[in-house]
């Protein structure tokens, strides 16, 4: 992150500024990435990696009107919805092209987890992953990256008021998956 920034990568930053804050929320905003990217690892680098392009190269500018991080944040988050499109695009095309039947799920089963993970961490993301995409990400905002529900909504360019209730259904609906999965594990 050496490169030199233009002057209109962020009116309210200098780049030495922007360089440091970048470095500063590099652990969360790759932890945003990776549930962005369905915990997939090698999308998620890249995924990041052109969400800083962006912010470096001027593409996308911070203007001061959410924190920076809530910012940043969304700017990952339509990154990855365009990486997900192109990836849904030339899987389609594939299969026009070669007439084979694709297997996403042996895709994403081979993507998921982690032999390091705690059992616990392994029955809370597969509770996640068994709730809607909108309250899986308000919900991993929320607690793993500590932003508050309005930032959280800002970051997924929705009302404050939808991201309270993605926020609360999905904390009772989890509530109700990890309940007895919980108490199996222990």
């Amino acid at each position: 992150m050496k490169a030199e920034v233009p002057t209109q990568a962020s009116a309210l930053m200098s780049a030495p500024d922007l360089h440091r804050e970048l470095e500063r929320l590099h652990t969360a905003s790759f932890g945003w990435a990776l549930a962005c990217c369905q915990h997939r690892r090698e999308e998620a680098e890249d995924v990041l990696h052109m969400a800083y392009v962006k912010v470096l190269e001027g593409k996308a500018r911070f203007d001061g009107r959410a924190s920076f991080r809530t910012w940043l944040f969304g700017v990952i988050r339509h990154t990855a919805v365009e990486q997900r499109r192109r990836r849904w695009v030339r899987e389609a095309l594939l299969l026009r092209w070669f007439s084979a039947e694709a297997s996403p799920a042996s895709a994403v089963a081979h993507h998921r987890g982690s032999d390091h993970d705690s059992r616990d961490n392994e029955v809370l993301r597969n509770g996640l992953g068994r709730l809607p995409r909108r309250q899986q990400q308000i919900l991993h905002l929320v607690f793993y990256q500590d932003l508050t529900v309005q930032e959280a909504a800002a970051v997924l360019g929705i009302s404050l008021g939808t991201a309270r209730t993605h926020f609360d259904r999905g904390k009772r609906r989890l509530r109700q998956l990890l309940s007895p999965k919980l108490q199996e594990a222990r």
